[in-house]
């Protein structure tokens, strides 16, 4: 993996002005989204599980972390895009720009900034690896596979649903901590119907802040 140095958050691109314009959000399976503003699109977390067709004319890609379900190689080598990762990732195969935790920057027109800094933990001494929650223009924040509670307001949280290292009282729990004004459900590739309704239940009578549930290719305005 090659590693380059993201760009710094004072480029003109991430003014206030920016940051106040509409963008809209379409999930896809697992734990990708597609952001698309004003004609440039920003993806979160393509893995192997996720849709092609989500990184159709993306400008930029955000992966939180190393694991297959957050980040598809092959397909991202082929797609001439830059891809941003946690600096400390192992990730071969592919030329990535890293960040850090507490880093801002820009990718494709959108004010990032990376907060966190571990995976959550799944059993014992089960080695972790690096994970980075991304806050996109100040406002959605995608926490990868980490329950990170950043230490500012947020509008739209991405709420993982299940996963090795998850319950769904912590999931609950992550999504009265963070307070956002509106939630959207991902990382549930791995559960089947029955499970996936009582996970989102729980979270629609428990949660307390506007939760939802996207089905993978349905979207939402931001």
């Amino acid at each position: 993996m090659r590693v380059r140095t993201a760009q710094n958050r004072d480029d003109p691109m991430n003014s206030g002005a920016a940051r106040s314009r509409p963008a809209r959000i379409t999930k896809y399976t697992h734990s990708c989204v597609r952001l698309e503003r004003d004609g440039t699109v920003l993806v979160i977390d393509p893995g192997i599980w996720s849709e092609p067709s989500a990184l159709y004319d993306a400008d930029a890609v955000l992966v939180t972390h190393e694991h297959g379900d957050h980040i598809d190689v092959l397909r991202l080598a082929g797609l001439g895009a830059p891809v941003y990762a946690p600096a400390d990732a192992r990730i071969t195969g592919l030329d990535v720009t890293g960040v850090k935790s507490g880093e801002s920057f820009t990718a494709a027109g959108f004010a990032v900034t990376a907060v966190g800094t571990r995976h959550a933990p799944v059993f014992q001494d089960q080695p972790d690896c690096t994970n980075h929650g991304y806050i996109i223009e100040d406002r959605l924040y995608h926490p990868g596979d980490a329950l990170f509670v950043p230490d500012q307001p947020i509008e739209t949280l991405l709420v993982p649903l299940h996963a090795s290292w998850l319950k769904t009282a912590e999931a609950i729990s992550f999504l009265r901590a963070v307070r956002p004004e509106r939630a959207f459900g991902i990382h549930e590739a791995q559960i089947n119907s029955r499970g996936l309704q009582a996970a989102n239940n729980w979270l629609t009578d428990q949660g307390m802040h506007r939760y939802r549930y996207l089905v993978p290719g349905e979207s939402s305005d931001l």
